[in-house]
């Protein structure tokens, strides 16, 4: 199976890929991350932040995730995603579960994770100023149709762990959940 987490820069995706993880992995079911900021140094390394340079990166994590799905595991990609032409993409190559990690751009702001925000709100003339900030001032195009959608500004980081969790059981077929129980309390 392959979960394709898309959100803005700061939503929570590596976050809640990590934890569902290791929530899977504790209930012995392999699964991986593939999370888009560690691949940008290696397998990603020569792409831009063109639109076309931001699709091959997905093209290129959804490879990486399929050769995972193909080992038997869950690969859960973490990635801002930003076109859903390309997330469709995935979906029917791979039937890739789209889900939406939704944060409020106001809250990103807030909390500016990675202080990208910060350098993207700088006048146009600023030497720092980011000009491709996703949502800031390149595009995000919110995803048509998702499997899921997680609000992660309005609910705790083990909320939103568990609802992608229960989410992806629901997703396997039955001789996969045999012997399993969901935890009340994922963390």
């Amino acid at each position: 199976m392959i979960i394709q987490l898309t959100g803005l820069s700061g939503a929570g995706k590596t976050s809640i890929a990590e934890g569902v993880t290791q929530l899977l992995q504790d209930n012995r079911i392999d699964a991986a991350v593939v999370d888009g900021d560690q691949y940008r140094q290696t397998i990603c390394k020569g792409l831009g932040f063109s639109k076309e340079d931001r699709c091959e990166n997905i093209r290129r994590l959804g490879g990486v995730a399929q050769s995972l799905s193909n080992q038997g595991m869950i690969a859960i990609i973490a990635a801002i995603n930003p076109y859903d032409s390309v997330r469709k993409e995935l979906a029917s190559k791979y039937n890739a579960k789209t889900i939406w990690i939704n944060c409020d751009i106001e809250l990103l702001i807030q909390r500016d994770t990675k202080g990208l925000y910060k350098k993207a709100l700088l006048p146009d003339d600023h030497p720092d100023k980011i000009k491709n900030l996703t949502g800031i001032n390149d595009t995000y195009e919110a995803p048509s149709s998702p499997d899921l959608i997680i609000y992660s500004g309005n609910e705790s980081l083990q909320e939103s762990i568990k609802r992608v969790y229960e989410f992806i059981l629901s997703q396997l077929p039955a001789h996969h959940k045999a012997g399993l129980k969901l935890k009340d309390n994922p963390a």
